[in-house]
């Protein structure tokens, strides 16, 4: 049976920082919000292929511990729906050294936007990734009569 955790892909990883902290020293929520946020839709770009989305809705956040200065976290997002103009996310935190779970958020919502900032078709239905998408062929480093003896 697939976990919560074996699904979600852990990329960003923030150092907890004294610029980061509230009054009470653990890190500022709104900081948090928008380095989730900036992840959000920097995945729901590459997702796209379309560099103009916008956050439509984010759900309750469930603040569940609190970071504090020098703690590393590292944040989780994972596509669990595409619309017709949109794509939904869900988002967990973690202290990348102890696994504690710090915030989970049920869904985030973007719309994929054309030009004039209107939702556009994306036409995409399930996640993909870069090297999916790159038509790369094999590179051969030395061609006949190239080898290193032949400089």
């Amino acid at each position: 049976m697939e976990t919560r955790e074996s699904k979600m892909n852990f990329h960003t990883r923030k150092w907890v920082k004294p610029e980061d902290l509230n009054p009470n020293h653990s890190l500022f929520g709104g900081r948090l919000l928008q380095w989730i946020d900036e992840e959000a839709v920097i995945y729901a770009i590459v997702q796209l292929e379309n560099p103009f989305v916008v956050t439509k809705f984010i759900s309750e956040i469930n603040f569940i511990k609190s970071p504090k200065q020098g703690d590393i976290i590292e944040l989780g997002i994972l596509a669990t729906h595409f619309g017709n103009t949109s794509l939904t996310m869900r988002c967990e935190v973690r202290n990348i050294l102890t696994r504690e779970p710090i915030l989970n958020i049920d869904k985030l919502v973007f719309v994929n936007l054309d030009e004039n900032g209107k939702p556009k078709l994306h036409g995409k239905t399930a996640i993909t990734y870069i090297k999916d998408r790159l038509n790369i062929k094999e590179i051969t480093l030395n061609t006949p009569g190239e080898g290193p003896g032949d400089l």
